[in-house]
């Protein structure tokens, strides 16, 4: 599909001279026209630099690659993750769509049984004397749960879930030291249940814990984990339909109905569900994850954006960024084709950011006036949660005006003082940060990422390129204790310095 991308660089180039106050103030119906709204979520991309002519190329090209049929046959439960020949279901977790397929029918059902079974430990938690829960993973068993926590949990709420994911002992420490370990009981989150990490920071757990009958685990490896000592009872099940990066919506969330309450839960997985049924249904011109994932194409192979912004203004999203990263990165980090050829043009940016308005003291001057043009997505909330207006009116002030100030710039006799703007970006506003919403927001970027890779011609659900260093890194255990020497000269090096100081 790669090549239907081939035009985009002479639209760029008849572009190129032409700014974006320009371009919006030829158009006087381009603000409203280039926005889309699902339920509680408006997107604005009037602030991109295209123009409508450029725009028909992109739904030319989104018309071409088939992106309708690709959005039936990801929710429909077919092979989509081809190079692992599987599903890629996670819309199964939180809906039905009516695609009708029996796999599909089957994994629902299978969703349903296992949320019931959340709801019944809850439960059975919340008759104990337990306070507090420890969410052992890493990577998608962390990021999700974590940032859904964080967004969303309320004072006073039955349970205070805390997250332990790196292998530094350090972490374990900062952990538990706050801690009864009489009232705190513990989840161990991972796929295979082989994951280092999760395994070693169980073990520190269970041991400071000293009663195994307060450890959960999620795994699809039921025999590792009653090997570990936890038995099926307290055990829910993943399945390999569901990837790391997507799963939240699985048991993997189960920290996170502990934290909201499973009813809360359900609504995170109803907005979800709403946003599926948005992006299969609604007509190209009006599909929220189209319209974002053809701003990402036009970013990276118009105008060859290296790097892409995302900019929450909402302290509740400050994870945001940092689960995006794994969410786009991971699964659109890719060099080759489904056919295993070289992809003949750039795949994904590098993605970063951090929340608003503290980041403005921080990077926003690279972003104003620096060498390298840095596409944004903005992501702002209407209404506050709480009672202090003054400072909610402050941050929607900040939200409007660096977008603003990106995109027209300001002239200056002081070539210091000069702010060339033409910077572009995407406007995500959602009425209230609720778990509906919150849901919304997720898969609109889960689809946006998929239909990229759809345009790329890669694969979005596989991610082998993080198995190579974990190979290597227990290759080197032995090496770190003494018992066999690095073949690599320079980490043999390295080995020295480091056990010299041991």
């Amino acid at each position: 599909m790669t090549n239907l991308l081939d035009g985009l660089s002479a639209h760029a180039q008849r572009l190129s001279s032409t700014t974006l106050s320009a371009l919006i103030a030829a158009d006087a119906a381009r603000a409203q026209d280039f926005s889309v709204r699902c339920g509680a979520l408006y997107a604005n991309f009037a602030r991109q630099r295209y123009d409508r002519s450029a725009l028909d190329a992109l739904f030319d090209i989104a018309q071409r690659a088939d992106l309708a049929g690709a959005m039936c046959q990801l929710l429909g439960g077919e092979a989509v993750n081809s190079t692992e020949d599987r599903a890629a279901l996670h819309s199964a977790l939180r809906g039905n769509n009516g695609n009708g397929s029996a796999f599909a029918l089957a994994a629902r059902a299978q969703a349903v049984s296992t949320q019931l079974r959340m709801r019944e430990l809850i439960d059975a938690l919340a008759g104990t004397n337990v306070t507090d829960i420890v969410s052992i993973g890493i990577g998608g068993s962390d990021l999700g749960p974590r940032l859904v926590v964080d967004a969303l949990a309320l004072p006073g709420a039955r349970f205070r879930v805390h997250f332990l994911s790196n292998v530094d002992g350090n972490a374990a420490r900062r952990v538990l030291a706050k801690l009864d370990p009489a009232k705190t009981a513990a989840i161990m989150i991972s796929k295979t249940f082989g994951t280092q990490e999760t395994l070693l920071n169980g073990s520190i757990v269970r041991q400071w814990l000293g009663n195994d009958e307060r450890l959960y685990a999620v795994s699809t490896n039921a025999q590792r984990v009653a090997d570990f000592g936890i038995p099926p009872e307290r055990t829910l099940p993943m399945w390999d339909w569901v990837g790391g990066r997507y799963s939240l919506w699985s048991a993997v969330g189960f920290p996170i109905a502990l934290a909201l309450g499973m009813d809360r839960f359900e609504d995170l997985l109803e907005g979800a569900a709403a946003m599926d049924t948005h992006a299969q249904k609604a007509p190209l011109r009006e599909n929220m994850p189209v319209w974002h994932a053809l701003a990402a194409i036009w970013n990276r192979n118009g105008l060859h954006a290296a790097t892409q912004a995302v900019l929450p203004y909402d302290d509740r999203l400050q994870l945001l960024p940092k689960y995006l990263q794994q969410l786009v990165m991971e699964s659109l980090g890719k060099r080759v084709r489904l056919d295993g050829s070289a992809v003949p043009t750039d795949t994904v940016p590098v993605w970063w950011g951090g929340a608003g308005t503290d980041t403005q003291h921080s990077f926003f001057q690279a972003l104003h006036q620096g060498t390298q043009i840095v596409p944004a997505d903005f992501i702002g909330v209407a209404h506050a949660d709480h009672p202090f207006k003054a400072n909610h009116d402050a941050l929607l002030a900040n939200l409007l005006a660096q977008t603003e100030a990106l995109a027209n710039g300001q002239d200056s006799e002081d070539p210091h003082r000069r702010y060339p703007g033409n910077r572009p970006s995407t406007l995500l506003l959602l009425d209230t940060l609720t778990p509906h919403s919150l849901g919304m927001l997720i898969a609109l970027y889960e689809h946006s990422v998929y239909l990229q890779a759809v345009l790329w011609g890669i694969n979005a659900f596989d991610q082998f390129g993080v198995e190579l260093g974990k190979q290597v890194a227990n290759s080197l255990l032995p090496a770190l204790r003494g018992e066999t020497v690095a073949k690599d000269p320079v980490t043999r090096q390295l080995l020295e310095v480091i056990n010299a100081e041991r």
